[in-house]
């Protein structure tokens, strides 16, 4: 199974493909790209279903990816934000002064919503089989 997830915002979207154990690609976006993203990814890599996180720009990537050939669902993504920001580190650690400072007071020096995605992907994999 092959989950595409979209974790939506206002202005921009964190995008990702995962497979059980595997993170396939991912990806942040501009709102505006995520039709055509999603048209894209769905051709390369096969997603089963797509997965869009419940909060904040939810409806209007709903709106924006209407009609693609693959089920959509929406997922509760409470507490994704802090997780990802996490998870980020883990594969970037700070280096020189900054792995000194500790993690919970830094903020990635890039937007991380992808990695949000990605979570929301593991869980929907981890709750809905591996089949």
């Amino acid at each position: 199974m092959k989950v595409l997830a979209v974790d939506p915002g206002r202005d921009k979207a964190g995008v990702a493909v995962c497979a059980p154990g595997a993170v396939l690609a991912h990806r942040v976006i501009r709102s505006g790209e995520l039709p055509g993203l999603v048209r894209d990814w769905i051709a390369a890599f096969g997603a089963d279903v797509i997965v869009v996180g419940n909060r904040t720009g939810c409806v209007d990537a709903l709106r924006r990816i209407q009609g693609v050939p693959v089920p959509v669902v929406t997922v509760e993504e409470r507490g994704t934000t802090l997780r990802a920001r996490a998870r980020y580190f883990d594969e970037h650690r700070p280096r020189g002064w900054r792995r000194l400072v500790p993690r919970s007071l830094q903020v990635p020096p890039v937007a991380y919503d992808d990695y949000a995605a990605i979570l929301l992907a593991e869980a929907y994999l981890a709750r809905h089989g591996r089949g």
